[in-house]
């Protein structure tokens, strides 16, 4: 979701996937040719939904893809419409706490996901191979609070078309944490099958950095959430060498996110150098997603780097 704050380039998720810059820039221009010619170059479902990501996170895009697909009903066309209305539905509830968001934010975000969904519903009943709109429908199950069972079940749907689709997988594993009816046990569970049975390689490793990050972020301070950061270091460290750090990685989008989940985890853990091979793989690119939790996003960011890598 687009926040209120500009980010410094290295930060915004366009700057490191450039083939990117087309998709965000053709909604502007409310260029629907110019948007279906480049998901046809795009190579990989991970791109598509990082464009369809860009695409939605564009204010107005819901009402745009309104028009086109009244104009226009293809498939894709539809399931762009379905994402664009559930950010925007977010957009609206805000990143707010629940009791800071008021009953008129949760009955808009609620109306959004429900058109979302009968949206996508559509696309995947008239294919059910349909992956982009099965993917968006994990967020739907999460958002209307449809049960972790179900959005399993439409995990697994995908699952079929995509075995190891890394973002359907971020998705389901937010779902499978107790924060939207799931429990611990779950959302590790999860994160340790994907990254067990993905090909070594892939970013699926992160999703164990993540439950453990998550985990982290929800402990007393006192040093409490220091000492299971150190306890869980090596399972951590295991799952980015069989990932990130494996010789047959290749920087697939979500790269940048993958890598900045283990460089966090290993900073909570007190281990700059277990942080370094990950901040060194970024290079010049970086992400705000946990460091929030230190204070400022972009000056943690950019402490804990030059911490890691010795330029402090």
């Amino acid at each position: 979701m687009s926040g209120a704050r500009s980010l410094p380039t290295q930060f915004e998720l366009i700057a490191a996937y450039p083939e990117m810059r087309l998709f965000p820039g053709a909604t502007k221009a409310g260029d629907w040719p110019a948007i279906a010619a480049g998901f046809q170059r795009l190579g990989g479902w991970e791109a598509a939904s990082m464009a369809i990501d860009l695409i939605a996170d564009v204010p107005g895009a819901d009402q745009f893809f309104r028009q086109v697909v009244a104009r226009e009903p293809s498939p894709m066309a539809a399931t762009i419409l379905g994402h664009c209305l559930i950010v925007a539905g977010w957009r609206i509830r805000s990143s707010k706490s629940a009791d800071q968001v008021s009953r008129e934010q949760f009955a808009a975000l609620h109306n959004h996901l429900r058109d979302a969904e009968r949206t996508l519903m559509d696309v995947t009943a008239r294919d059910p191979r349909a992956l982009l709109a099965w993917e968006g429908r994990l967020t739907t199950a999460m958002g209307l609070e449809l049960g972790v069972a179900e959005g399993r079940r439409r995990y697994d749907r995908l699952a079929r078309v995509v075995p190891h689709h890394y973002f359907a997988q971020s998705s389901h594993l937010q779902h499978s944490l107790p924060k939207w009816g799931g429990s611990w046990d779950e959302a590790f569970a999860f994160a340790r099958q994907c990254a067990a049975s993905a090909p070594p390689g892939g970013l699926h490793g992160a999703h164990v950095a993540i439950a453990h990050l998550e985990r982290w972020a929800k402990l007393p301070g006192e040093g409490e959430d220091h000492a299971y950061a150190v306890q869980h270091q090596p399972e951590v460290w295991a799952a980015a060498q069989r990932s990130v750090l494996h010789p047959a990685f290749r920087p697939v989008p979500g790269w940048v996110g993958a890598m900045n989940a283990f460089a966090a985890f290993f900073h909570f853990a007190g281990a700059p150098q277990g942080a370094a091979p990950f901040f060194r793989a970024m290079g010049n690119f970086g992400s705000t997603r946990w460091w929030d939790y230190l204070g400022d996003p972009v000056e943690q960011f950019h402490t804990a780097r030059a911490l890691s890598l010795g330029t402090v």
